[in-house]
């Protein structure tokens, strides 16, 4: 947890100022939006490599490599804001995904010897409350006015504390991570001896548990990433103050973190099935709150981003214990890392599209489509409900 908590703070400062910083350096939205997804493709693309390493050696090593590649990436993204180059932060941002990737495997980490997937997932996710939701107040606040004192870039800021804390975190899980829960549960050497991803993709797509884990993932990053990275600028665009674009990602973070506790007992309680459904409403009431406000009213944008944060955590909260629950044996880990990607992959294209959504249709239809995106997860819910009621008692002819 103490890697956690400043990884956090410095994942979510630097995500929150990466539009707005995009968009002055490049004088473009839909390059504000790019610069912000590249973050997301960056955890994709280090999904299954840090899946790799971390069956080979365990989490610890595999945690802090991703925390000091994210480090790396902040330093990038300190030089694009000084030097006003706009492909320094792209690829920078990416950096900082990869030490998003590992702070997404910890997750797996508390359930590697908890009998209870779903509260053990709820409480990791949850420590990373406290430095989520202080990242954007910090960076838009002491960090912004640290940087302009010192006469660099306000926006240069944020990433200034994200490399700051990325270190921290580095430090504290190749001190103090000890002893491996990897190791301890037996894991670590397996996913070496299979490493083509048939040997995972194979289960994952035919075993209808693991279909919906990672669909109801899948739905509540998407939803998540589109809105959020477009957020940020639909509030400049209504003349709101940076302080208040801080504290809209700031609620949208609590949503997605401070309750997690409660969505993992609820999971395990209630069945990841019943926990997935409710997150898809959620997710479908936030974007429908979203897409009724227009840029000067922040009121429905601080509600709408706190229920969908609120509906991501119980998709990503249920579905990892789902996947926990289903799978087991020597792809476990190679299996997580591949619904960790097909999550962020399809994340980043939510990041990547959302840019182009804003400026061809607006906002509010963005926010519309997070509707229907964010209803699919409980629609295919409902149906395995009726086909399982269907099959039990079977209709007379």
């Amino acid at each position: 947890m103490g890697g956690l908590i400043p990884a956090g703070a410095g994942m979510s400062g630097a995500y929150s100022a990466a539009a707005i910083l995009g968009e002055e350096l490049s004088g473009s939205e839909t390059l504000g939006g790019l610069a912000a997804a590249g973050m997301t493709a960056g955890t994709a693309v280090a999904a299954i490599p840090l899946a790799r390493l971390m069956a080979a050696r365990g989490r610890r090593p595999g945690i802090a490599v991703g925390y000091l590649l994210g480090m790396g990436g902040a330093t990038a993204c300190v030089l694009a804001a000084i030097s006003g180059w706009y492909l320094l932060l792209v690829p920078g941002m990416a950096g900082i995904g990869i030490g998003q990737a590992a702070n997404l495997a910890a997750r797996f980490a508390a359930a590697d010897m908890a009998p209870e997937a779903g509260r053990a997932i709820g409480t990791l996710v949850w420590a990373s409350t406290i430095g989520s939701v202080l990242g954007p107040m910090l960076g838009f606040g002491p960090a912004k006015s640290a940087a302009r004192y010192v006469g660099l870039p306000e926006l240069s800021g944020p990433y200034l504390l994200s490399v700051i804390l990325f270190a921290v975190a580095a430090f504290v899980v190749l001190r103090y991570l000890r002893p491996d829960p990897l190791v301890m549960s037996g894991g670590v050497g397996k996913f070496a001896e299979r490493p083509r991803l048939r040997s995972f993709v194979r289960p994952l797509a035919t075993i209808s548990a693991g279909r919906l884990a990672v669909g109801s993932m899948v739905a509540g990053h998407v939803v998540m990433v589109g809105i959020m990275t477009m957020t940020p600028l639909h509030l400049r665009a209504g003349g709101h103050a940076l302080e208040v674009v801080g504290f809209v990602i700031s609620l949208h973070i609590i949503g997605m973190y401070a309750l997690s506790p409660l969505v993992g007992r609820a999971a395990d309680r209630f069945g990841a099935r019943t926990v997935i459904a409710a997150g898809g409403i959620l997710l479908a009431l936030g974007s429908a709150a979203a897409s009724g406000a227009e840029a000067s009213d922040s009121g429905g944008v601080y509600l709408g981003l706190f229920l969908i944060g609120l509906g991501w955590s119980c998709g990503l909260v249920a579905g990892s214990a789902l996947l926990v629950r289903t799978f087991d044996g020597p792809n476990r880990v190679g299996i997580q890392g591949l619904a960790d990607l097909c999550m962020t992959t399809s994340g980043g294209l939510a990041g990547l599209g959302s840019g182009f959504m804003v400026a061809v249709a607006g906002y509010q239809n963005l926010a519309r489509i997070g509707v229907v995106v964010g209803l699919a997860p409980t629609v295919v819910v409902a149906i395995m409900v009726i086909s399982g009621r269907r099959q039990r008692d079977p209709l007379p002819a």
